[in-house]
């Protein structure tokens, strides 16, 4: 299969054809076939999908759900469908009591019928179906259940979403959506099969924990049997898969559900799907190259594709040099290029305020081709930015390079140099036609701002590729500091290990630190994260003293992990990866809710069910919370 097969499968045709095209090669036939075992499905005899040409002449029972129904002068046409696929099943007048129900039925109709297989006539074969070459001429028919008019039909692609989600169970019978779902679940399987041959142990951690930090807000359960006390729901299972590894499974997995109480975005829920791996006595080498082998073979027996071996890797400084972001997508050819040098003497304080600044940075990024763009559309682009907190967007066009100054046309020109321009034009290859932008400000508002930009450009200029693009991202500082805080705070995690095993450097000069940490990035996604973990007690005392986590802070609420770091802990490492961002990306969604079967909204609620919703006053009597006006205390 190609590589940019997934891109096909994101819209189906509004036909028959489009459910079979998304079933094939998903669910093998024979698999299907062998659990139609007499005794065992006594409704039916084959799934509509296995009617094929071998059938011709015998009988079959089918049950399955009205996909398509059509009254053809006398003639009742019906495709039948079931997870397997579609089969045509006719009606004529003959039958007089079937062909009177199947004047009845309607889309979405629940059916069990009865018929003998045939060659569809001369003229009528459909080739792009597994069942185009036969039909079933019906003998009887029995609704098994009426459906109301749905409140879409599952070849409209303008569906709201709120109106999906609250009717998933319809909205999951949508072609695209069973191979999504489906697809996620031949993931899953390629995982477990790659890990489970490779030594790992899957072993289940606790729902029920207390809030550890990482990073984003716990969701809290109440303890009805300790009141005043709750449970919180795990972001991840980070210190447990680590006492795993103290307990001498040396290999771990898990698919696990986490929770993260934190806004949201098309990426994001708040219960989300990982898959938690950690090892022992293996060095960052042998952790990614495993992870590398478990991914190409996810990727090839899901969708026969070939990734890199070994995959290219990046450091921190130079992925976010090059393209302003940890997580670059190597399929857009654009980079952010330096030029702060060139302009730190100009007297355009624009540039040379932040070119001279320690933390500054003035950087440009060459748009080919884009040199007759509208100022309306430079100012969108403007507009863009400054949700990233950059203050403009200052660009030159390039009318003339051979003219020098005269053949660039730009408010800012007059301000530069000619040796500025020159190492400009040189230093971002710019050409005749292009379009060169600049940010000037901070560090990190110069990459935020140019490196979405840069996403933005590659979009709209056509640039990126197709295919997959995959990396490893080493080298992240240990720690960063927040001024509004005023303190530092674990770029990935507290338990990540710095690159050194000096407990009083860590100390001293946290700011210069990095971690032995590591990410995976497929196409502009993070994918995966991981890291060596601390496996020794100063360390870890240590890390937390620059967090500001006190010896009494840490004993409270570490102690029992501490500890465990004195009883024999073996150096260990892991990665965890968003099994739905996987999903998402390997069958080409836009959001990870159209992978997860029943997702929430980005507001956090669930249009099928309700939740949340109120809890009766017995269970927060139960609990000991009291409502007061528009929130709860502890009674």
């Amino acid at each position: 299969m190609p590589a940019t097969s997934t891109r096909s499968r994101q819209k189906m045709v509004p036909d028959g054809r489009a459910v079979q095209r998304s079933l094939r090669g998903r669910t093998p036939i024979l698999t299907i076939a062998r659990l139609v075992l007499p005794g065992f499905y006594s409704m039916r005899s084959h799934f509509c999908g296995t009617v094929t040409e071998d059938l011709v002449g015998e009988g079959v029972t089918l049950c399955g759900w009205v996909h398509r129904r059509r009254d053809h002068g006398g003639v009742i046409f019906i495709d039948l469908r079931d997870r397997s696929g579609l089969v045509q099943v006719v009606y004529d007048p003959d039958a007089v009591e079937a062909f009177a129900a199947a004047e009845q039925v309607r889309s979405e109709y629940v059916l069990r019928v009865e018929g003998r297989v045939r060659e569809r006539p001369a003229g009528t074969l459909n080739p792009e179906m597994p069942t185009g070459a036969i039909e079933v001429l019906g003998k009887s028919l029995e609704i098994l259940n009426p459906a109301r008019t749905p409140p879409f039909q599952l070849d409209e692609d303008d569906v709201g979403e709120e109106t999906r989600l609250r009717y998933r169970y319809v909205d999951l019978r949508r072609p695209e959506m069973f191979d999504r779902i489906t697809t996620r679940a031949r993931i899953t399987r390629a995982i477990r099969e790659f890990l489970d041959g490779d030594g790992f142990i899957d072993i289940e951690t606790p729902m029920l924990t207390r809030a550890t930090p990482e990073g984003a807000r716990d969701y809290l359960v109440p303890s009805r049997t300790h009141p005043g006390h709750f449970f919180a729901l795990p972001q991840s299972p980070q210190l447990f898969k680590q006492l795993l590894m103290m307990s001498g499974f040396e290999r771990y997995y898990q698919i696990v559900r986490c929770f993260r109480d934190e806004d949201l975005r098309a990426d994001r829920q708040p219960e989300f799907t990982q898959l938690d791996v950690e090892t022992s006595f293996l060095d960052i080498d042998g952790i990614t190259g495993r992870m590398e082998a478990l991914m190409r073979h996810v990727f090839d027996r899901v969708l026969g594709v070939a990734l890199p071996d070994p995959f290219p890797r990046m450091t921190w400084d130079e992925a976010m040099e090059r393209f302003g972001t940890d997580r670059p997508d190597l399929r857009n050819p654009l980079e952010l290029v330096e030029v702060g040098d060139l302009v730190a003497d100009t007297e355009f304080k624009v540039f040379s305020g932040p070119a001279n600044d320690p933390g500054g940075r003035v950087a440009a990024l060459r748009a080919p081709g884009a040199g007759g763009m509208a100022r309306s559309a430079i100012d969108a682009y403007t507009r863009h930015v400054a949700t990233y907190a950059a203050k403009g967007l200052a660009y030159i066009k390039v009318n003339d390079r051979a003219a020098g100054r005269d053949g660039l046309q730009s408010p800012i020109v007059k301000f530069l140099s000619d040796d500025a321009l020159h190492g400009i034009m040189e230093r971002t290859a710019a050409r005749d036609g292009d379009l060169v932008f600049f940010g000037a400000d901070s560090s990190k508002i110069v990459n935020d701002a140019l490196g979405a930009l840069r996403v933005k450009l590659g979009e709209d200029l056509g640039l990126v590729e197709d295919g997959w693009r995959i990396l490893w991202v080493l080298g992240f500082p240990m720690f960063e500091w927040d001024p509004r805080e005023r303190r530092y705070s674990a770029l990935h995690h507290p338990f990540t290990s710095p690159d050194t095993n000096d407990a009083a450097a860590i100390e001293s000069n946290p700011a210069a630190l990095r971690s032995r940490a590591y990410d995976m990035v497929l196409n502009g996604s993070e994918i995966g994260g991981g890291s060596v973990r601390i496996h020794r007690r100063e360390l870890q005392q240590a890390v937390f003293q620059v967090l500001g986590i006190g010896e009494e802070e840490a004993r409270e609420r570490f102690g029992f992990f501490l500890d465990a770091l004195e009883y024999g802990c073996p150096p260990h490492g892991g990665i965890a990866f968003g099994l739905d961002r996987i999903a998402m990306l390997m069958t080409g969604s836009s959001s990870i809710r159209d992978v997860i079967a029943f997702p929430k909204t980005q507001t956090a609620n669930d249009p099928l069910t309700g939740a949340p919703a109120p809890a009766a006053p017995r269970q927060l009597r139960e609990l000991g919370i009291r409502l007061r006006g528009q929130g709860a205390t502890l009674a």
